[in-house]
């Protein structure tokens, strides 16, 4: 893994598999990502520099509120930091901001998943807020990476995960800016361009 490159959107993701805190069960075990994609869930990882830091449980506790969500929408989503497992645990259970955290915490000390998915800063040691979707094929559908001071919104991070598996499940459609769902998709084709605003006007 020490030669593996940053990967982008539309590659296939690398099965790896990380030591996570389950604080759902308060105990420790791993996660493989393969075995997540064998039952046809998607994955969505949630990077994060560091427990005991500031930003990080407010952004943990947002995702949190969702994930009841995202689990009915066959997700699964893993929470990573540099910190140990052995950390999440002490941490989730300190503040309680994270009270309501039932996904797993995974751990990367190493730096080896956080390398990879190119949210590694070398000059802090810790990983910048960095927010994937994998489908259940293993392909990265999108990424975003924020610099330290500022949180995500999981309100977006479930819009675009819903986005994502329409048009996997009706691939002729694309879905435009705010899209949600039941709204109006496209069908690219020569009768679309230039055309794009009659067809969202027209209500079809």
């Amino acid at each position: 893994m020490e030669d593996l490159k940053v990967l982008s959107a539309g590659q296939k993701v690398p099965d790896f598999e990380l030591n996570v805190y389950f604080p759902d069960k308060k105990d420790f075990g791993k996660i493989k990502f393969s075995d997540i994609f064998k039952k046809g869930n998607w994955l969505v990882l949630f990077f994060y520099p560091a427990d005991y830091t500031f930003v990080c449980p407010t952004e943990l506790a947002d995702v949190a509120e969702k994930y009841a969500e995202f689990k009915k929408e066959g997700v699964e989503l893993v929470s990573i930091s540099t910190d140990t497992h052995f950390v999440h645990y002490a941490w989730q259970s300190a503040e309680k901001l994270l009270a309501d955290v039932k996904y797993p915490m995974g751990a990367d000390p190493a730096h080896i998943v956080s390398k990879a998915f190119g949210v590694y800063d070398e000059a802090s040691g810790l990983a910048l807020r960095g927010t994937f979707i994998i489908d259940p094929d293993g392909k990265l559908l999108a990424s975003e990476v924020n610099f330290f001071p500022v949180g995500r919104n999981s309100d977006e991070l479930l819009r675009k995960l819903r986005a994502f598996k329409y048009v996997r499940e009706n691939p002729v459609h694309v879905c435009p800016a705010k899209w949600q769902p039941g709204k109006k998709t496209l069908t690219p084709g020569k009768d679309l361009v230039g055309k794009v605003g009659d067809k969202l006007m027209a209500g079809t």
